[in-house]
């Protein structure tokens, strides 16, 4: 049993608010997942010919002590870029202009105790263990501005708890996925894409289904006949929330056994699993409120 939370706002005055607004619905998940939770959070692009990272420096003091302009300073030189970083704790969101994949290398070879949790052009992630509250309060959540963001609570079933099984997922750039619910089927997903030079990072069985849709989206189906594939793919019990650069979209399994509810208004779209977590956002009173068809695609976007 996990909680997924995702905030699409359409209008534009509001994004400053987009990490007070999320608050209430992330902690309102809190029984649903107290071990981990984690928010990704999307912006305004960064300049062309720019990439952003977010980084994590590691578990407790040690990473909340991380030297990260050390970092800074050896990177820009080691990789020949220019680039700023705003931190955190053991967090750390890298602007550079270079590629992403010279930056991971770079990392893994000098420096392997700072793991990249995102790349991409709009997004920032953040996750960790402990309640939901706490993680929220490390990292500042209630600061986060942008367009849209996808979070979850955690209730570990399939693997340990650490911040690498935390969600959300990531893969590719500008992608992610948080899930309730269990995939019977992650190993059989796994055979079919290491050939094809897909490396994992962990054993959760969501890390599967992230790679699997960021595979087809590089094959070239765009998300939404990504997930068309996905049902044929996946063989389990599953809501999925998804974020890109500028949209959410929610798909449950056929049988609809992992709870989802949507709040639509004028400002915002809101999902949660259970509409508890809603009930503090402004105006959702007067919000057009459903239950996710079980094997249908939703999707909303930042352009409307």
């Amino acid at each position: 049993m996990c909680g997924i939370v995702g905030l699409l706002i359409k209008k534009p005055a509001m994004r400053e608010q987009l990490g007070e607004l999320m608050l209430p619905m992330l902690i309102g998940m809190t029984e649903r997942g107290p071990d981990s939770a984690g928010m990704a959070v999307f912006t305004e692009p960064v300049a062309s010919g720019h990439k952003k990272l977010s980084l994590y420096s590691g578990e407790g003091q040690v990473g909340a002590s991380y030297d990260w302009p050390a970092l800074l300073a050896r990177l820009q030189q080691g990789v020949d870029a220019r680039a700023a970083m705003d931190t955190v704790g053991n967090h750390a969101v890298l602007t550079i202009n270079q590629s992403p994949a010279r930056v991971k290398a770079w990392l893994k070879h000098n420096e392997p105790i700072v793991h990249v949790l995102s790349t991409g052009s709009a997004i920032d992630l953040y996750k960790d263990v402990g309640l939901p509250a706490d993680i929220a309060a490390r990292y500042a959540f209630t600061q986060l501005q942008g367009t849209h963001l996808v979070g979850h609570t955690r209730m570990a079933t399939e693997s340990a708890v650490t911040p690498e099984n935390a969600h959300p997922y990531t893969a590719g750039e500008d992608f992610c996925l948080v899930h309730n619910g269990s995939l019977s089927n992650p190993y059989q997903i796994r055979k079919k894409l290491e050939p094809l030079g897909i490396e994992f990072d962990g054993d959760c069985d969501t890390e599967a289904a992230c790679r699997y849709l960021e595979w087809r989206m590089r094959e070239g189906d765009d998300l939404e006949a990504a997930l068309h594939q996905g049902f044929e793919a996946f063989d389990g019990f599953y809501t999925f929330l998804m974020g890109t650069a500028d949209k959410l979209a929610l798909v449950r399994d056929p049988f609809a056994c992992k709870p989802a509810v949507v709040a639509e208004t004028d400002d915002y779209v809101a999902i949660s699993s259970e509409f508890r977590s809603l009930a503090k956002l402004p105006g959702v009173q007067h919000a057009t409120l459903f239950e996710p068809k079980p094997e249908h695609i939703y999707s909303w976007s930042i352009h409307g």
